[in-house]
């Protein structure tokens, strides 16, 4: 497929429903292990993820350094070499340098944006009107909003959104991981059909899929992309019986890999498995507890004896 082909089939909204991966970022000896991310590229679609997510909160954007943050979007669109949709984390609580994070991205192939709220400053709903405006102003490409009350301490209303939408097109969807699935409910109701609503929350994709969401942007799927992309394949086929019956031999997993701060459990498990060569994640993050660290590794376990 020639790059403009595939500039216009990853121009297509359509692309970014279904299961996506929240990368990590493996390290190895303080740096970015790039034989590791390379190898999980190839993991995921080779396991039926539908699109990738570089340097977003699962990738340790925080403490990736500037030119580091653009090399890992870069290296995973070659990596991936046209076979799913790159979508590059470029928010932050500057205007300014998520625009720069955005344009250089663009620069080196990323084929959306993600775009966290403005985290630490609080701004008002019109502040966040006009930050992801400016934002949307500056490309072509799609971007899908990432709403993380939890961590950011604001949401991006549905009336947010609405108005977005309205005066943006390129504005295609939102990663809602607010943990509410009324809000989905209200986003799929109030936004045009073509508008893709996203769980953040693996824990939620068969909730927020009965209420009429597209898919998720998933951290599990590191570990487990043939699983998660199973569970979103019979979402989106309506047929939720069988997907709660996945989503319970799961459940236990998306709740685990929340014990302590993301990625630590999901890089130690995919360590465990040989995925990656390193535990490793930067400061103000470190290794689990001890307690945890087997909390996790008896529920890997469960899981793999359930599913034999």
């Amino acid at each position: 497929m020639s790059s403009t082909s595939q500039s216009t089939r990853f121009n297509d909204p359509k692309v970014y429903a279904g299961a996506h991966t929240a990368l990590i970022t493996p390290f190895l000896n303080g740096k970015v292990a790039w034989d590791d991310l390379k190898k999980l590229v190839d993991f995921q679609i080779t396991a039926g993820i539908n699109g990738l997510i570089s340097v977003g909160t699962t990738g340790e954007s925080p403490t990736l350094g500037y030119d580091e943050h653009i090399e890992v979007i870069q290296r995973t669109v070659e990596y991936s070499a046209g076979r799913v949709p790159v979508m590059a984390g470029t928010g932050s609580n500057a205007t300014t340098e998520a625009l720069d994070l955005t344009k250089r991205a663009e620069e080196v192939g990323a084929d959306a944006f993600l775009l966290v709220a403005p985290y630490y400053n609080k701004p008002s709903q019109e502040g966040l009107y006009r930050h992801f405006s400016v934002i949307a102003e500056s490309t072509a490409k799609p971007i899908m909003l990432y709403s993380i009350p939890g961590r950011c301490g604001i949401e991006i209303a549905v009336e947010t959104v609405v108005r977005l939408r309205k005066a943006h097109r390129n504005i295609i969807g939102i990663k809602e991981a607010g943990g509410q699935v009324e809000k989905a409910a209200r986003l799929v109701k109030e936004l045009d059909p073509e508008f893709l609503v996203l769980s953040g929350d693996d824990s939620l994709t068969v909730a927020f899929g009965e209420v009429g969401a597209q898919g998720i942007i998933s951290v599990a799927s590191n570990w487990l992309p043939a699983p998660v992309a199973k569970l979103n394949q019979l979402v989106q086929a309506k047929k939720f019986a069988e997907a709660k019956v996945l989503h319970n031999q799961l459940a236990e997993i998306f709740k685990v890999l929340f014990v302590e701060p993301n990625p630590v459990p999901v890089k130690h498990l995919m360590h465990r498995d040989k995925l990656i060569q390193s535990t490793e994640v930067r400061l103000p993050l470190c290794e689990m507890s001890d307690a945890n660290r087997k909390l996790v590794e008896t529920t890997a376990d469960a899981y793999k004896s359930s599913i034999r």
